[in-house]
């Protein structure tokens, strides 16, 4: 049973007020303590990042931590005219949220407006709880801290709104939700944030996190194992989005290929070069097929191509030549014989990526945790009248799959190249 929502708000004035009548002199002498909350949950919320994202399962207790977040927001930055928002997809969603909050605060301690679904506290400040069903009734107020409920439900143009009412205030963001599936702007922008975005925490709870906490039986987490479809239950329990079909190399293959980073010498590297806002990525294989070396940089040209000459010695490489890659492939080519390019186009790209996901699914390829996974669950391939487009979705990256299947054609011919020392 989870216990966490019968939690209170340890908040109390030492001397009397009524919620008629909130006093802003007797709220100086108000006394605080924070809901209990479990170190993974409290972690996840209240970090120092202006955007918290949190892909949690059913009952980890995401709502109960924001709620106090967003309290806390209201009681320590708030005064006259300072608004805080409560976001869900639709209004009866935010009202469950109101309702806890009117349940979890001392009566004196708010005055209620049920029709407006508002909570004004005793410095001025109003909490509002609101739905995202239309965007545009979203638009041009002042927020000083939001926070967006079932945030993988909810309309992409809603965050949209959300994000512009932050503008003028600086304020923070929590953004909290089941995982439902890879088409949604959530997962996008977790993708975002997990990959170190800046200014952005991620944060992952599952059931069992609950269970270990001791706010989840686990007798309730395994009923529901069984009585729920796999895909339902690792999403909704497990925090994990289910394959939407469209990722050419299956996320059970890719995980079965998961191993730690090889120490052994490189016997061939794949570069992919950065286009504008994308990262330079090398990564190098052993001859068993395993990464062995992953370098994800921005850096100047003359950098770049001083910085991927040191890395890669004489071992064999392949280099991105498309567009800027060409005269940066012949800077790498002056003294040496070992780098080769390669032109992404449509087919190129399509025929490099069917041979990775070949090897992948064979498992005769080995990559660690991290950046490289992330980037492979992510990639996709779409139909279209002219073939099949491969590429990450809008707002991720590909450079580091790209770098990955650029080594992995070149590979089957490479050999071991001597032993080096990496002096950078």
């Amino acid at each position: 049973m989870e216990t966490q929502t019968t939690n209170r708000f340890d908040l109390r004035l030492t001397s009397g007020a009524t919620s008629e009548a909130l006093d802003p002199d007797k709220f100086k002498f108000a006394k605080y303590r924070r809901p209990k909350l479990y170190p993974k949950q409290e972690q996840a919320i209240f970090n120092d990042k202006r955007y918290a994202l949190i892909e949690a399962s059913t009952k980890t207790g995401k709502t109960h931590g924001c709620i106090a977040w967003l309290t806390e927001e209201a009681f320590i930055t708030g005064r006259a005219g300072r608004n805080y928002w409560w976001v869900a997809p639709v209004s009866n969603q935010a009202d469950i949220a109101f309702r806890r909050l009117k349940r979890a605060l001392p009566q004196g301690m708010y005055k209620a407006n049920d029709s407006l679904k508002t909570l004004t506290v005793p410095n001025g400040a109003v909490i509002w709880f609101k739905s995202a069903d239309n965007p545009d009734s979203l638009y041009g107020e002042d927020v000083y801290a939001a926070v967006i409920d079932e945030a993988s439900r909810a309309k992409t143009e809603s965050w949209h709104a959300v994000r512009s009412t932050l503008t003028a205030t600086g304020g923070a963001c929590r953004m909290i939700g089941n995982v439902k599936g890879r088409k949604n702007w959530f997962y996008m922008l977790c993708r975002k944030a997990e990959a170190g975005e800046p200014n952005m925490h991620y944060s992952r709870l599952i059931a069992y996190d609950a269970v270990e906490a001791g706010v989840l039986a686990l007798e309730e987490v395994e009923d529901a194992k069984r009585q729920l479809p796999d895909a339902v239950f690792k999403e909704l329990y497990l925090a994990e989005p289910s394959d939407d079909g469209g990722n050419p190399f299956g996320l059970g293959a890719i995980e079965r290929c998961v191993t730690p980073m090889s120490n052994r010498v490189p016997v061939a590297w794949g570069w992919d070069l950065a286009k504008s806002v994308d990262w330079t990525v090398g990564i190098a294989l052993d001859d068993t097929g395993k990464v062995c070396r992953f370098e994800r940089f921005q850096k100047p040209w003359q950098d770049t191509i001083l910085y991927i000459k040191t890395l890669t010695g004489q071992t064999r490489a392949i280099v991105d030549s498309t567009g800027v890659g060409d005269p940066v492939l012949e800077a790498l080519q002056q003294g040496t014989s070992n780098f080769t390019g390669f032109k992404f186009s449509s087919t190129s790209k399509q025929q490099i990526m069917e041979g990775l996901a070949l090897s992948i699914n064979q498992q005769t390829i080995g990559f660690p945790d991290g950046t490289i996974r992330h980037e492979l669950d992510n990639f996709e391939y779409q139909y279209t009248r002219t073939g099949v487009t491969y590429g990450a979705p809008t707002g991720l990256h590909d450079d580091a799959v790209c770098a990955l299947a650029l080594v992995n054609s070149l590979r089957g011919r490479a050999v071991p190249a001597a032993p080096m020392i990496y002096q950078l």
